[in-house]
């Protein structure tokens, strides 16, 4: 059947000489996969290869079937410009990783209406933000609550955090409770908005940790989740 919907791209890997399979984040069906015949040699055809740069958001119509099956767009515009997310060199990194991340994290095939305009607006305020050093941890952190793992924030005034639970705790009960930095930069940034993510201070060194921390967090709670390989290139710019 054919699906009207907003879409935001994941990826988008070359098939073959002139194809292109591209995985996007929808609104009306989750993650999804299209098949774009020719994309890359058609110099006439409706779609073209850069509207499908990573975390570009569309407007798309396609022939749906479902149950994990390859489908085909019909049509696509590219909606809510980005002024700089893929011309700035820092954030064209910062948006490798977060597409990595995404790539890693999401598995579902199935309507998330509150998690697409999670990431419809934080990229949107990526786009829009002249500081933006800490803003992977902050929107990764967010995150959480969309996937199903977000850290209890019913108690944080206790000093150990477990990672396993997803709680805070008097005491190390398992090989996956931290303490610290990093449970005090957890509690910082736990409700903060992305308005006020420059008021809090990290450097290079407080900052991989904690970038370590979280991604040991998605691992405990995402079978199968890989550690995303741009990170180190983040961290190399950001050091």
């Amino acid at each position: 059947m054919l699906v009207h919907t907003k879409a935001i791209v994941i990826s988008a890997l070359k098939y073959g000489e002139a194809d292109l399979i591209v995985k996007a984040y929808t609104l009306s069906n989750g993650l999804c996969t299209y098949m774009l015949k020719g994309v890359l040699k058609s110099k006439k055809g409706k779609f073209k290869a850069s509207m499908f740069q990573s975390l570009t958001q569309l407007d798309i119509i396609s022939n749906h079937r479902g149950g994990g099956k390859m489908e085909y767009l019909k049509e696509a515009k590219v909606i809510g410009n980005y002024q700089s997310l893929h011309t700035h060199p820092v954030k064209l990194a910062m948006v490798m990783f977060l597409a990595e991340m995404l790539r890693n994290a999401i598995r579902e095939e199935e309507s998330n209406k509150p998690l697409f305009h999670y990431l419809e607006y934080s990229f949107q305020v990526l786009d829009s933000s002249e500081k933006f050093a800490n803003f992977h941890l902050l929107f990764l952190l967010n995150l959480t609550r969309y996937l199903g793992f977000q850290p209890d924030m019913g108690i944080q005034d206790l000093p150990v955090f477990n990672m396993l639970d997803g709680i805070f705790q008097d005491f190390s009960s398992n090989d996956y409770c931290i303490e610290g930095k990093n449970v005090d930069l957890l509690k910082s940034l736990l409700g903060t908005d992305f308005d006020a993510l420059q008021y809090i201070k990290m450097n290079q060194t407080s900052r991989n940790d904690f970038s370590n921390m979280l991604l040991l967090y998605y691992e405990l709670h995402i079978e199968g989740f890989r550690k995303p390989k741009s990170l180190s290139v983040l961290n190399e710019i950001f050091g």
